[in-house]
Order: C-alpha cells, then sequence, then structure tokens
C-alpha cells in the first residue's frame, strides 16, 4: 500500500484525495494533507471524514512515503527539494516549475530521484486507444492542437483565479496546452519552435490568444489556443494525420478514428472526462506507487516535464 502525502488542498489535492478514496483505496492511503490556508484544509477534511490535516508541510511529508505537490507551480521546486531531502519520492502536479533555470539546476542534481509528474495522458484509456490506431494511420504528417475556452479561468478554477490569471504563474498555456504538448512529445518526439504569437490583456492578466508552430520529431505541429469564442467552458483537439488516415482526441477523453467517408468515429468505449478522469487518476495512483517501488512507470519523467516547460515558456515569452 502506497503511503502518500498531499501538499495543495485546492482543486488537483482535491481530485486525487477523492480518487484515492473512492476508486483506489486498494492502492493508495493518504496520510496527510496540508495546505498554505487552514480553510482549505478544513473545508477538504469536513469534505472527507478521516483525512488527517498535518500541522506543517513537513509534518504531512514525514507522514508518507511519497509526496504529491499540489500547492501553486512557484512553489513546486522548494517542496520538491524538502521531500526529496527527506528521503521521499515525489509525484509533482504540472508545470514542474515557472523557473526554467531552477528547473534545470532540480534535474541536474536530482537525475536519478524517484519523482513523476502528473500528465494525466500517461495512463489515459483515450491515449492507449489512439496508440493502438496509430499503424495504421500511416507515417504521421501533420499534428493540429486546438484548445478554446469560454472564460479563463474555467468557473470551476475561481478560487485559483489570484495565481491562475496572473502572467507569472498561470494562463491555459501551461495549465492545459503543455497536457497536449506533453502528449505530443511522448508519442512524436522532442519539442523544438518555429515561431509564435501570444496576445495578453493590457490589465496584466494571462494570455486570452496564442498561435505556434512547432515541431514534435519531424511532425509539423499547428497550436492555437484562444478565450471567449465558444460557448463551452473548455474544448480542445489534438488532431494526428498520416499518409493513410487520421485519429484525434477530443475533449479530453473521446479517442476517434477518422474512417474512409471522412467522418470521425469514437471509440465505443469511451466515456466523457468527468466518468473518465477517477479512472485516469487511479491508473496515475498505479504508477505513482510503482514508482515509489523504483519500478518502471508510465509516469511524465522530470525531463519530459523539462522539455515541456521549455516549450511553454518559450511560447509566452513570444
Amino acid at each position: 500500500m502506497l503511503k502518500l502525502a498531499i501538499i495543495g488542498a485546492g482543486i488537483m489535492g482535491e481530485r486525487l484525495a477523492r480518487a484515492a478514496r473512492d476508486h483506489a483505496a486498494d492502492v493508495v492511503e493518504i496520510t496527510g494533507i496540508w495546505d498554505l490556508s487552514p480553510d482549505a484544509t478544513a473545508r477538504l477534511a469536513a469534505e472527507l471524514p478521516g483525512l488527517t490535516v498535518a500541522a506543517s508541510a513537513e509534518a504531512a511529508m514525514q507522514s508518507g512515503d511519497c509526496v504529491y505537490i499540489a500547492s501553486p507551480p512557484g512553489s513546486h521546486l522548494g517542496y520538491a527539494e524538502t521531500a526529496i531531502g527527506m528521503g521521499k519520492s515525489v509525484f509533482c502536479e504540472k508545470p514542474l516549475s515557472v523557473d526554467l533555470a531552477g528547473s534545470c539546476n532540480f534535474l541536474t542534481r536530482h537525475k536519478g530521484a524517484r519523482a513523476g509528474v502528473n500528465f494525466p495522458f500517461a495512463s489515459s484509456l483515450a491515449v492507449a486507444k489512439l496508440m493502438e490506431w496509430m499503424p495504421g494511420i500511416g507515417t504521421p504528417q501533420t499534428l493540429t492542437i486546438d484548445v478554446a475556452f469560454r472564460q479563463w479561468p474555467r468557473p470551476w478554477q475561481h478560487d485559483a483565479a489570484s495565481w491562475l490569471d496572473r502572467r507569472k504563474e498561470g494562463g491555459f498555456t501551461r495549465e492545459v496546452v503543455s497536457h497536449f504538448l506533453f502528449l505530443a512529445r511522448r508519442l512524436l518526439g522532442p519539442l523544438s519552435l518555429e515561431e509564435a504569437l501570444v496576445q495578453y490583456p493590457d490589465n496584466g492578466h494571462s494570455e486570452y490568444d496564442i498561435r505556434a508552430r512547432l515541431k514534435a520529431g519531424s511532425v509539423p505541429v499547428a497550436l492555437t489556443g484562444n478565450v471567449g469564442m465558444v460557448p463551452k467552458d473548455d474544448h480542445n483537439f489534438w488532431i494526428l494525420r498520416g499518409e493513410a488516415g487520421s485519429v484525434r482526441l477530443a475533449d479530453w477523453s473521446i479517442a476517434e478514428l477518422q474512417g474512409a467517408d471522412g467522418k470521425w468515429h469514437p471509440d465505443p468505449n469511451a466515456l466523457p472526462n468527468e466518468r473518465m478522469r477517477p479512472l485516469v487518476l487511479r491508473r496515475q495512483l498505479e504508477e505513482v506507487a510503482k514508482m515509489n517501488r523504483g519500478e518502471k512507470h508510465r509516469l511524465a519523467t522530470l525531463s519530459e516535464a523539462l522539455d515541456v516547460q521549455e516549450m511553454v515558456e518559450a511560447i509566452l515569452a513570444s
């Protein structure tokens, strides 16, 4: 049984704690949780009876074998350093950080650490289906990544707007586009930026429109993202076109194959993201347990996370 401590009682900390209790109780035990906000931990403890609220971040870390870091991005490396110093394994929320130099230094010093980063596509059932279909589409020719939001932050993220809608740590490129860049990197190869254009509002908030051309391995990638142009809270496509066919991932969890009729045909076992998420988180927790034991796992590595961070920050600096 994996003993897991959680740093951060916000949206992601709560999601993982609920998944552990409701869908992976045979895999993981949450031994303690801590957040900089006592109100956040008190609320979560009230909703999840039996959850142990630690007196400090260090006390939470000491209680587990592995530490899940789900605090705002600027604090990730500091908590990871402390956890590794205690001899714990680390499962870090993405992005690895917003400090490229700090991330590079961290990776240099902890290259062999038991650590992974939470890009759930690593354990996605929809991605597994895409990979099953990919040999049938022949050599990949192009990749299109398109994300769009009615507003940013999304309605369920408003409690975290103080950092999610700020240029320093937030924005949809770090929070959402990074997932699709990770998928491109893992399936197609290293990322390289050719050009990008980013538009920011005048009030210091995060980006509202991005356009970029890059490559994943040798495959050209067209990336677009915007806020305020669609009626849905969250809409996205990851479309890979090959010489003999195309596959796509729609709205996080629907794997689709393009037929000879030109129409998109979803995997008959596909589930909407709200129903798929707990299943994927269980699979992620199973991989965290493997990582903690020093076994081979599917989690995003520190190197992969750094590559994605470098691409995201390069786009945002354009």
